[in-house]
């Protein structure tokens, strides 16, 4: 296995983390800011209230995408393990 090979795998593993992960994070992202923008509006300065909802929209994300994700991160495992034999020789 040559260091080009895993450099390669590396640089795929890593892209797969940030796209299966991008709706999770954008999902909580943007409930957060409306969440702040609300707590500045109305000078609520509660702690929970900035991190339940937060929760509660990855849930919902994970819901809404897991299967995709699932699907994603199957194909890439898979895809490893094919060409397994090629990588070692």
């Amino acid at each position: 296995m040559s260091g080009d090979l895993v450099i390669q795998l590396g640089q795929q593993a890593l892209m797969i983390v940030l796209l299966v992960s991008a709706p999770m994070l954008g999902l909580g992202l943007l409930v957060g800011l409306a969440v702040s923008v609300f707590q500045a509006t109305t000078s609520i300065q509660e702690q929970t209230l900035a991190f339940i909802p937060k929760i509660i929209a990855v849930f919902v994300a994970i819901l809404i995408f897991g299967p995709w994700m699932l699907r994603i991160m199957t194909e890439y495992v898979t895809n490893i393990f094919v060409n397994l034999p090629l990588y070692i020789g």
